[in-house]
């Protein structure tokens, strides 16, 4: 890499991603970026209607994404201050894809491609997967109110649009560094050493190309 850090952690809902990017932050002290999720008024109803409210629950996330990686690159990335987020914009063609009709995803692609052209992309994606037992025990452990209703067969399929749109990813990005966990075999939020194991491939595939002021590994 040869910019300012930007790293991304992304993967299927109820990975860990939110805790790993708090992990990272605090790790290298850098900025943490974190998606709005809960001030969506229509994700509630869409995980109990996903044909009448995904339209709808897929603008908003756009829109507020849109604004967020457009604030962090003025207020961080253009002043060479590196930034973890446990999210980035391209997650929300993942998600349209699967729940749009065909004359919604079109134009919905047509919005997405408009905003989206001078937006920052990442120079760091983080890739977390999970099989769904493990997914649903997070889901549940963490007791969101508005995801009680998630189907287990929507959220299959999601890990499996992430895995193929992941791989497509890497291929088009040969530049783009993905590091890749499975979180069944890694429990980086109650063991420290598995933690340890995550915060040392980053810190390689950093040193590859950051500069030496651009992040301060915690002591």
């Amino acid at each position: 890499m040869k910019s300012t850090p930007f790293i991304t952690v992304e993967g299927p809902i109820g990975v860990g991603k939110t805790s790993l990017a708090k992990f990272i932050a605090n790790h290298f002290h850098i900025s943490l970026l974190k998606e709005i999720v809960d001030e969506n008024p229509f994700l509630g109803k869409f995980y109990d209607n996903i044909d009448e409210w995904s339209f709808q629950t897929e603008m908003f996330f756009l829109c507020n994404r849109y604004k967020q990686l457009e604030d962090i690159e003025k207020m961080y990335l253009t002043d060479d201050q590196a930034v973890v987020a446990d999210y980035h914009i391209f997650k929300n063609l993942i998600f349209a894809e699967q729940t749009l009709k065909n004359g919604q995803y079109d134009k919905y692609l047509e919005i997405f491609n408009i905003l989206t052209r001078d937006m920052p992309k990442p120079n760091m994606v983080i890739y977390l997967h999970a099989s769904l037992d493990t997914l649903l025990s997070r889901i549940d452990k963490r007791g969101r109110e508005v995801e009680k209703n998630i189907s287990s067969i929507y959220l299959e399929q999601l890990s499996a649009d992430y895995q193929t749109f992941m791989e497509t990813f890497e291929r088009k990005h040969p530049d783009i560094p993905v590091l890749t966990f499975n979180g069944d075999e890694l429990d980086f939020v109650g063991n420290k050493d598995d933690l340890n194991t995550i915060i040392k491939q980053i810190e390689n595939a950093l040193q590859k190309g950051v500069k030496s002021n651009e992040l301060t590994k915690e002591i």
